[in-house]
Parts: C-alpha cells; structure tokens; sequence
C-alpha cells in the first residue's frame, strides 16, 4: 500500500507518522510547505539568526527523494511575521496567514493527484485544514482518504468554552475559540465527511465527534509517543512547599483560571512556576494572577524539559485538548501530572499510580488532589518513577508503528 501524506507545517508526531510509514515501505510521496536536508541552501540559511526557524524543518535524510515541497508561501509567512508585518499574517484574511498557507498545499497535492495513477498510491493521509482539495479530487481518482484530527471537534469546543465564558466572565478574553469563519468550519465539516477513516491521538478528541451532525467513517485511537526518558532523576523529599509547574499557552481554555484558584488557596505550601506566553494582553485576572507567581513567558525546549525535572508536579487542567503533549514530556521526565479527562490523560495516565486526573473544571477537585499531595509528598516520587516507566513502553516510533498497522488492517 502506498500513501501520499500532506502536512503544509509538519510537528513531532508528523514526523513520527512519515518514520512509521517510511519504515513499512508505504511512502508515495510527502508533501510540505519547507522540507530541510543535510547538504542544502535552506539547510546551511538556517544556521544563520533571521533563518532559524527553518532550521525546525529538518527531516530524516532516508525521506529527501519522497519529499515535495512548496516553501513560498510559508517562507513569506514566517518573514511577515518576524518584520511585524500583522496583516500579511492575520487571521484567514492575510495574504501569508496559515490559513493560507495550508490552502495552497492543500491545492497543490490535489492537482498533483490528477497525474496519479490508481497504481502509484492508494490514499492520502491529510490533517485537519489542509485536506479538503485533496479529499475532493481523491474522491474522483478513487483514493482512500484518510483524516488525522489532532484537536476535538470545532463544535463541542465552541459549546464547552462558551460556558467557560459564563463561568469565568474576567478571563473571557483569553479564549479565542471564535474566531473562524463559516466557510472555514464548513470546511472543517466536509473534510470530515469526505474521509474514510478517521485517526486521533485521545479519547476525548473521538468523544469529541459525537457532536458531528451526520455520519462518520471509523474512528481510530492511537495515543502519541513519549520522548526519550530520563536516565537520573533526583527527588527532593522532605518538609517544603511542593514546587508546582504548568506550561503552555495561557488561556482558560487551558483551566488557568481553576489552577490559579486552587493554588493561591494552598500557599504557602505550594510554589508556582508558569511557563507560557499571554494569549492576550487584555485581561486584568490574568496579569494579576500572573504577579503572584514566578512567570517565564519562553523558554527553548531543553530547557522546559529541565524546569520540569527541577518540579513536582505539572499541572495541566485543561477544558478541551486534543492531547496535550506537555503530559507525556514531564512524565517521560519523571514529573507526574495532574490533568483532566478532557485530555489524553486517561489514555496514558493510571490515576493515583502514574499521575492523577481530576474533572475538568472543578477548582475543588484540583485543589484536593494537590492537597492529598501535601500530605503524601512521597506519592509524588513514586508517581515519578512509574511515569518514567510508562515511558520506556512508548517511544514515539511506537505510534508510528501502530499507526501503520492500523493503516494496513483494513488495506
């Protein structure tokens, strides 16, 4: 079986997709915006400050002659970004916006399956905005299309985070779950029809498309890998406040405002630590919870991996993520979580052994599992230690693995 793949920006688990299916033979072709290999002028530009984010396209050597890419438009989106240009880049309407720039691939790739025979590849594996073209005109050629959702569903998200804006009226700024448009989510809604098998990474996100108003193809759940573990963690036991860790974008949408609350009940017992940047400069609940606490808006990613080996515990009581790939990176580093089933706890945490979940939404329910930590602080080192064992069982290429398997089962 061969795959055309399509993925305007690539990520972590992309990359595990392209090396699970390179090394069952099944590649046709893999379509991307900026693909960078050892030996080029892209490589060699992204050694220099105003091309570094390039550098972030790298890709195995063993995919160069499957690769195709269309680097104009996310070249120009990148550049408009880093000299301020706001309306190249906004939002659907800009000239070089994602938006945009996922369009043009998805267009691309679907043009290209005109000239390709029934024999060449069989389906086309897209992600969610980039595969309505392409699942059109696979649809002509009678080629499976296959969809990678990797966030919940638009509409139980609007439906969730808009009672987050009642419950939570000061922080409703942070939320920016509303602002596509309707061609955009119609869009959204035909790609879903259009596919033949559907591939999340956590329950919640297949939970999610209960929601959808009309028949699904199946659904199949293949959580993400962990990175590589941690070899030495050091614990530090004994009387002192618990040292606290959350990260990531700072939105309710995250649950920020449940965790602030549940915190500041608990000083001084507990110790902050918020790495992520503001999803708003207007909201007064946010900066003023922010001044209570030690806040670094950025850090690289090796460094995040080391705050969260110097803490506890992370907290991630999130209302609606597709996965949410900080759990697996602090407990591949021997930092047990606490998140909500409204992410893909569930699928890769084991409440009260590995780490602990808690309902979405409830400021008490994280408070009390934070406090049962206070009086167990040696629960938190053997969460730690049965988080880095979990693991050691799923290394990323696991998933690519499994996700080329479950490909083939119904070839």
């Amino acid at each position: 079986m061969k795959i055309i793949i399509n993925h305007p920006t690539s990520n972590q688990n992309n990359r595990a997709v392209l090396r699970g299916l390179h090394d069952a033979g099944m590649i046709y072709k893999f379509y991307t915006a900026i693909g960078v290999f050892p030996g080029e002028v892209l490589n060699q530009l992204s050694q220099y400050g105003p091309f570094k984010e390039i550098g972030r396209r790298q890709f195995d050597p063993d995919l160069k002659d499957v690769t195709v890419t269309s680097p104009f438009m996310e070249l120009s989106r990148l550049l408009s970004s880093k000299l301020g240009f706001k309306r190249l880049v906004h939002h659907e309407t800009g000239l070089f916006s994602v938006d945009a720039v996922y369009q043009h691939l998805d267009k691309k790739v679907a043009s290209s399956l005109k000239k390709v025979s029934k024999n060449q590849a069989d389906a086309v594996y897209a992600y969610e905005d980039a595969a309505f073209h392409t699942f059109n005109e696979a649809k002509k050629q009678g080629v499976e299309c296959l969809y990678d959702l990797p966030i919940g569903y638009w509409k139980t998200a609007r439906k969730l985070l808009s009672e987050e804006m009642e419950r939570w009226p000061e922080w409703k700024t942070t939320l920016h779950g509303f602002k596509d448009s309707e061609a955009k989510l119609h869009r959204k809604d035909e790609e879903l029809a259009l596919a033949d098998r559907i591939f999340v990474a956590s329950s919640f996100t297949a939970k999610t498309l209960q929601n959808y108003p009309g028949p699904l193809a199946p659904i199949k759940v293949i959580p993400y890998g962990f990175p590589e573990p941690v070899k030495n963690r050091i614990y530090q036991t004994g009387k002192k406040p618990i040292k606290l860790l959350f990260v990531g974008g700072l939105s309710q949408r995250k649950g920020i405002a449940n965790m602030f609350a549940a915190v500041d009940a608990l000083l001084p017992h507990v110790e902050l630590t918020v790495i992520g940047r503001k999803s708003t400069n207007d909201c007064e609940a946010l900066d003023k919870a922010l001044a209570k606490h030690r806040w670094i808006p950025s850090l690289p990613h090796n460094q995040v991996l080391e705050q969260m080996q110097a803490h506890d515990v992370l907290l991630f009581p999130s209302l609606f993520e597709g996965f949410g790939l900080v759990i697996t990176e602090a407990m591949s580093q021997g930092t047990p979580v606490i998140t909500t089933e409204r992410t893909a706890g569930p699928d890769v945490i084991e409440h009260d052994k590995n780490g602990w979940l808690v309902e979405a939404g409830s400021t008490l329910a994280l408070q009390n599992c934070i406090e049962e930590l206070i009086a167990n602080p040696e629960k938190i080192v053997e969460a730690g230690k049965v988080a880095i064992e979990t693991a050691k069982q799923r290394p990323w290429h696991v998933y690519g693995k499994a996700l080329a398997e479950a490909i083939l089962e119904h070839k």
